[in-house]
């Protein structure tokens, strides 16, 4: 049975930090892309951040670059997302996934697993 459990989100004010986990279970993902999305209310889920199987590479939207920092730790079968400089417009619940491919994908569609969420509110 795999699982998904993300943790670290929160209220936190606009120009501050925080760093969401997704601890898997299951299997071994150290071979497989992991990676975040982010939905609103009221809108579809988006890709935010992912990274390579080994993790090699990494990638962003656009709306992230350069405030958000994906990263994993295989031996722990875990993956982060360090958020910092957060706006009011990063307000959404947070989701991992898990691709069965070591590449990247920006679809939501191209992810096998799923965490069940942690919302991240920012106030102005």
């Amino acid at each position: 049975q795999v699982q998904l459990v993300e943790s670290g989100g929160g209220l936190v004010q606009a120009g501050g930090s925080l760093r969401l986990s997704c601890a898997a279970s299951g299997r071994t993902f150290s071979g497989y892309a992991m990676g975040w999305f982010r939905q609103a209310p009221g809108k579809e889920r988006e890709f935010v951040a992912a990274i390579t199987g080994s993790g090699g590479r990494t990638d962003y939207a656009d709306s992230v670059k350069g405030r958000f920092t994906i990263s994993r730790d295989n031996a722990k079968n875990t993956v982060y997302l360090q958020m910092s400089s957060l706006k009011p417009e990063d307000t959404a619940v947070y989701y991992c996934a898990v691709r069965r491919l070591p590449s990247i994908a920006v679809l939501h569609t191209s992810y096998d697993y799923w965490g069940q969420g942690t919302q991240v509110t920012v106030s102005s």
